[in-house]
């Protein structure tokens, strides 16, 4: 299995659409994708028809149990969805109890790394949605992930929220034996507004090397698949988005093979 984080440390910028809709790619493919929520939020778990404040059992599951997961439990908690190759590993509001309730406790960056691994033969790929905080849930997601990609909406004050994820991802790599791999990706691009175009500019010319040689358009077509509870590409396997997402799953499956 493949494990691939989205994160960022600002909202609003397209964590959920990005993971969902390389998942849905990659599930039209006929491979059998993982999407962790691991956002107290619950974007990813609501996009699904499931409520995050309704759940009897939740990715908090696994954090309660800790460095003693019982192998069977991480496939206990999948739930299915839209699409017969997609599972999902739900959140809950109690996600967000996490930092107060397990303060102190050994072992809980490694949590989702030791809960894949129960399930590392049953998917081909695993896409983790972090909240937009730096805390034990998103360093679970680095730790745990072979690839990580960083959406970034075009305006200046994402610009803010990705220096700071980067710095973020430089310290995080100084405990790992080799350095994490990430991609870049402008999102809600608009070539009609001037901050859509200063802001590519501007990435481009502060991380020449990281950031993907396109864009995430803005794409109303999002909202309306998430509202349908569908993966985009079976809302409209031809829109603008969903090609502009095909394209960066054909980059990122290149570097992998």
């Amino acid at each position: 299995m493949r494990v691939w984080a989205v994160a960022n440390q600002k909202g609003g910028v397209g964590k959920t659409t990005t993971a969902v809709s390389l998942g849905g790619l990659l599930a039209d493919q006929g491979k059998r994708v993982l999407l962790v929520d691991l956002d107290p939020h619950g974007s990813m778990t609501s996009y699904f028809g499931y409520d995050p404040d309704e759940l009897e059992h939740s990715c908090f599951d696994l954090f309660q149990a800790s460095d003693a997961i019982p192998p069977e439990l991480p496939s206990q908690l999948l739930l299915d969805t839209s699409h017969s190759n997609i599972n999902l590993l739900p959140s809950s509001t109690a996600l967000a109890t996490l930092e107060r309730s397990m303060v102190g406790k050994e072992g809980m960056g490694l949590v989702v790394s030791r809960s894949l691994a129960s399930l590392w033969d049953d998917f081909d790929y695993a896409l983790i949605d972090s909240p937009p905080i730096l805390g034990v849930l998103m360093i679970n997601a680095l730790a745990a992930c072979s690839r990580l990609i960083i959406p970034v909406q075009c305006e200046f004050l994402a610009l803010k929220g990705l220096e700071r994820m980067v710095h973020t991802l430089n310290m995080v790599t100084k405990s790992r034996p080799t350095p994490l791999p990430y991609h870049i990706v402008p999102t809600m691009f608009d070539r009609r507004t001037n901050a859509s175009l200063h802001s590519v500019k501007e990435m481009r010319h502060t991380y020449p090397d990281t950031v993907w040689d396109h864009m995430i358009p803005v794409d109303t077509q999002f909202r309306d698949a998430s509202k349908a509870g569908v993966i985009p590409s079976a809302y409209d396997s031809e829109g603008r988005g969903v090609r502009s997402y095909a394209k960066l799953l054909k980059t990122l499956t290149a570097q992998e093979s």
